[in-house]
């Protein structure tokens, strides 16, 4: 599903690379969206489930900047259906990204479900706020449990986001996935340990009682 990413996406130039590949009938002739782009449940759903993502900014000197952004599960909110949101957090203080959206608003995030290969590309304009700009979206955007101290708001309004293909992801687990996975197979591991010292215990009491 794409809410004219591609038009955003594909200009002469991209156009000239797809006919050298020999690929430009595949997108010349794709289904144009009835509808503005606005979130679903469904990218609603991926999205508080993410705990990282990379976003992607201008500098006045043209060049791209790519960088990553973490937090708790969830920390990228999703406010409506045309708006998302997040706490900026202290990282190595080069506010590099900051600074290239004082002047270009433009962003484009990557979002990735590694384990599940699935890919979510967003093109917004981004507000950044203070702090106290905005009390109420603060609150809704912190999480009182993660030791990091935010710096700043970041609003986005959507523009147009794309599923991507899963192709050349590579499934990759965080260790708080893992555990997940392995937590089952330890209960189950100490149950058993459980019972089996139960058994080692009555087969020593008939013993000595023979």
């Amino acid at each position: 599903m794409s809410f004219d990413f591609l038009d955003i996406a594909i200009t002469p130039e991209v156009r000239a690379a797809q006919a050298a590949m020999g690929s430009e009938l595949l997108w010349q002739h794709r289904p144009k969206p009835t509808e503005t782009a606005r979130f679903s449940a469904a990218e609603d759903s991926f999205i508080a489930r993410r705990d990282s993502f990379y976003i992607a900014t201008i500098s006045q000197t043209g060049w791209p900047y790519v960088q990553h952004r973490g937090g708790p599960p969830g920390f990228l909110k999703l406010i409506d259906p045309h708006t998302l949101a997040f706490a900026d957090y202290r990282g190595n203080r080069q506010y590099i990204t900051t600074g290239n959206l004082s002047s270009s608003k433009r962003a484009c995030l990557i979002l990735v479900d590694y384990p599940r290969r699935t890919r979510l590309k967003i093109y917004a304009h981004v507000e950044t706020l203070a702090l106290d700009d905005e009390p109420a979206l603060l609150e809704q955007v912190s999480d009182s449990g993660y030791r990091a101290k935010p710096e700043r708001l970041f609003r986005l309004h959507l523009d147009a986001f794309d599923w991507n293909c899963p192709q050349h992801i590579t499934p990759r687990y965080s260790a708080q996935e893992i555990t997940n996975v392995i937590q089952p197979l330890r209960d189950r591991l100490a149950q058993l340990e459980t019972e089996n010292a139960g058994l080692r215990a009555r087969l020593t009491n008939q013993g000595a009682s023979l």
